[in-house]
C-alpha cells in the first residue's frame, strides 16, 4: 500500500457538515497499521470508527474472554454450531496470523490503541456476526449449506497450508469477504448477506453517527478495502433509520425444521405401530433396528472426537430417542455429559487460542473437544436417523 496508491484506499465525503474519511485497510498488511498510525497522529480526527461489531470488539480488547466460557450454558441454550463456527474462523485466522507474521485486523486493534492514547471517541460500526451468520444461513438452500460447512471443515482440517490464493484474498481486507471470494462462485447468494448487507449497514451507522445531536466534526473510519466499492456510492443514498433496523434484525428461526423434526419422529412411531400390528416380532424388529442403528453412528461420531467412553454410551443411549424430539439433539446431551465427565482445566482454556492453530490440537484441548463431541454426535445421530428410517421402510413394504 504505497503512498502513491493512498488515492485509491482513502476516499472523503460529506455528510451533514461531517467529514467522513473512508481508509480501505488490508487486514493482513504492515502498512495498513502505518498509515493507520499517520492518520490517527495528524489529530485532524476527533472520532475513530472501525469495522467491528461489539462483539468482535470485545474479543480483541479482552483477550481472556475465552477463560469465562460456559459450556454448559452454550450447549443448553443451543448455541454450540454458532460456536464452533467461530473457532473454525479463529482457527483460520490464526494459521494466516502464523504464515504471515501479522494478526489479522491488526490495524483495527491499533486504532483502538491510539483512539484511547489520543483520548478520541471510538465507534464500533459493522453488524453483529452473529446476525450476519443467522442471515447468511437462513438465505442459502439445504445443500448450499452443506457445500458451505463441508468447505469450511475441508479448510480447517484438511492439511494446514494456507494457500497464496488465501492470502490474497485477504489483502482485499475482509476475513468475511475472503470466504466470499473462495465460495462465491458456487455459493452466489452469500454475498449480499456478507458484503452488500454489510456496505449499507456500515454507511448507516456512519451517517447516524454525523446527523446525531453530538455528532464529530471529522470521523476516521477504517474498514476492509474491499468495502469501499459499494459503501462510497451508497452515501449518495443512505439506508435510514428503519433500514439500519431492519439489516439488524436476526431472522426469526424457521418453523419448517420444527416441524419436519416432529413428522419425522411421528413418522417412525407409526412404522412401529404398523409393524406391532402385522406381528410382535417384526414390530420389535424395527425398534431394534431404530435404536441400533442411530444409536451406533451417534456412538461413532462421538468416539471419533475421542470422547470418554461414558459418553460414547450417552451417545448410543440418547440418539434414538432425541432423534424422536426436534427439540433437543443428540450433540447436546453428549456435549453436556462430557464436559462434567472431563471438566476443562484451566491450561485447556489458557492455550486455546493457540491450539485451535492446528486441527490435531482440537482432539486434545478439553474445552474445543466438547464442541467436536457435540458436532459429531449430532452428524452420527443424522445419518442414523436416515438409515433407520430408510431400513425400516424397506423392512415393512418387502
Amino acid at each position: 500500500m504505497e503512498a502513491a496508491s493512498n488515492a485509491d484506499v482513502i476516499k472523503t465525503l460529506q455528510h451533514n457538515g461531517t467529514t467522513i474519511t473512508l481508509i480501505g485497510t488490508a487486514h493482513v498488511s504492515q502498512k495498513s497499521v502505518e498509515l493507520v498510525e499517520e492518520k490517527i497522529r495528524t489529530g485532524d480526527y476527533d472520532c475513530v470508527a472501525v469495522e467491528l461489531c461489539p462483539p468482535r470488539y470485545e474479543n480483541m480488547v479482552n483477550q481472556s474472554w475465552w477463560k469465562n466460557l460456559d459450556i454448559y450454558q452454550i450447549l443448553k441454550s443451543g448455541k454450540g454450531s454458532l460456536l464452533l463456527i467461530n473457532l473454525a474462523l479463529s482457527a483460520y485466522q490464526r494459521r494466516l496470523a502464523d504464515k504471515l507474521g501479522i494478526e489479522p485486523g491488526k490495524e483495527m486493534a491499533r486504532a483502538i490503541e491510539l483512539a484511547k492514547e489520543h483520548d478520541l471517541r471510538l465507534e464500533v460500526i459493522d453488524r453483529d456476526i452473529t446476525t450476519t451468520l443467522q442471515r447468511m444461513y437462513r438465505r442459502v438452500g439445504f445443500w448450499q449449506k452443506m457445500k458451505l460447512v463441508g468447505g469450511m471443515i475441508a479448510s480447517i482440517f484438511v492439511g494446514e497450508e494456507v494457500t497464496e490464493e488465501q492470502i490474497e484474498n485477504l489483502k482485499e481486507g475482509d476475513m468475511l469477504q475472503s470466504l466470499v471470494e473462495e465460495f462465491g462462485e458456487e455459493l452466489p447468494e452469500i454475498k449480499e448477506v456478507l458484503i452488500d448487507e454489510r456496505d449499507q449497514y456500515m454507511v448507516g451507522k456512519l451517517v447516524k453517527l454525523a446527523e446525531s445531536p453530538s455528532a464529530p466534526k471529522n470521523i476516521l473510519a477504517l474498514v476492509g478495502a474491499g468495502h469501499l466499492i459499494g459503501m462510497v456510492p451508497a452515501f449518495e443514498s443512505p439506508p435510514d433509520t428503519q433500514a439500519v433496523e431492519t439489516l439488524e434484525q436476526k431472522p426469526s428461526p424457521s418453523r419448517v425444521g420444527y416441524y419436519v423434526g416432529w413428522g419425522i419422529g411421528l413418522f417412525i412411531i407409526s412404522m412401529f405401530g404398523v409393524g406391532y400390528m402385522r406381528s410382535p416380532e417384526l414390530g420389535t424388529d424395527l425398534i431394534v433396528t431404530w435404536v441400533v442403528l442411530n444409536g451406533s453412528l451417534s456412538a461413532l461420531g462421538a468416539a471419533l472426537a475421542f470422547a470418554h467412553p461414558l459418553s460414547i454410551l450417552t451417545a448410543f443411549v440418547a440418539a434414538p430417542i432425541t432423534s424422536l424430539n426436534p427439540t433437543i439433539g443428540a450433540g447436546m446431551v453428549v456435549g453436556i455429559v462430557e464436559s462434567f465427565i472431563r471438566k476443562p482445566r484451566v491450561a485447556d482454556f489458557e492455550s486455546m487460542r493457540s491450539d485451535i492453530a492446528q486441527w490435531s490440537m482440537w482432539w486434545k484441548n478439553r474445552v474445543v473437544r466438547v464442541f467436536l463431541i457435540f458436532f459429531f454426535a449430532n452428524l452420527g445421530s443424522a445419518a442414523g436417523t436416515f438409515l433407520a428410517g430408510t431400513s425400516i421402510v424397506h423392512q415393512l413394504v418387502r
